[in-house]
């Protein structure tokens, strides 16, 4: 008798609050292993949020979160060790404009992995190799563009051999030329077998490439299915009013 494996992140019954707002109310989320998650719906939804408390940059005020079978929110947790398995890549780059790409990547290799240098120089290398960087890697932050920051952003964040990635609008910062080169990077990631949950207006890759789109409003999350149900067949009015007028842009 086949058993269903345990996800990899199981959040419970999430709430999040900044004084008097509740901005997540008793969200649930469940991502399988190798899934591609995609999170939308208007702004103030909740969706960063949710997000960044699924590896603690927001504490939550209830609920449980588990990652590759750790429990976030226990007082015993090892939080840094834990959010080794965790990458998470932002709208802003966050680089340090001192250091080459190769040595923005290598920093943490060697801060968080206590990595030596020679080592993390080649795990560096072949991370930034395989975000199609191979030949800007001694490129200081001012001599890429917009879009070759981000993916020096998420080759630091690959480098560290994360069992989930987190993106939070990766590509909102970026213009519209630039952001092809960041979503290749990520159905790449994709197609390699990385865990994946996504916050992005780029609707066009969350119906090519999400395996499912869960849609928050008001900090709930209201529906989620397939890409081909949700943005062909949505079965609550807020989505189908969402969807409506992504649509007419």
């Amino acid at each position: 008798m086949s058993t269903t494996p345990s996800p990899i992140i199981d959040a419970r019954g999430l709430w999040k609050r900044f004084g008097n707002l509740a901005v997540l109310k008793g969200v649930d989320l469940s991502v399988a292993e190798r899934e591609l998650v995609f999170i939308i719906g208007p702004s103030g939804s909740g969706k960063s949020t949710l997000l960044r408390c699924l590896n603690r940059l927001e504490e939550p005020d209830d609920g449980s979160i588990q990652v590759d079978g750790i429990e976030l929110l226990s007082p015993k947790t090892d939080i840094n060790a834990a959010r080794r398995r965790i990458g998470m890549v932002f709208q802003s780059f966050n680089l340090y404009p001192h250091m080459t790409a190769r040595q923005n990547v290598m920093l943490a290799l060697r801060k968080v992995l206590g990595k030596g240098k020679p080592e993390a120089g080649e795990i560096a290398a072949r991370a930034l190799d395989r975000v199609g960087l191979g030949d800007r890697m001694e490129h200081y932050p001012a001599q890429l563009s917009g879009g070759q920051q981000q993916r020096v952003a998420i080759a630091r964040a690959i480098a560290l051999e994360p069992r989930v990635m987190l993106f939070d609008e990766p590509t909102s910062a970026l213009d519209p030329e630039l952001v092809g080169g960041v979503l290749n990077v990520m159905r790449e990631l994709r197609q390699d077998g990385m865990t994946m949950v996504v916050v992005s207006h780029e609707m066009a890759f969350a119906r090519a490439a999400a395996d499912r789109v869960v849609f928050m409003a008001d900090g709930e999350k209201l529906e989620e299915g397939p890409p081909a149900r949700i943005f062909g067949e949505p079965q609550h009015e807020r989505t189908r009013a969402f969807i409506r007028q992504i649509d007419r842009h």
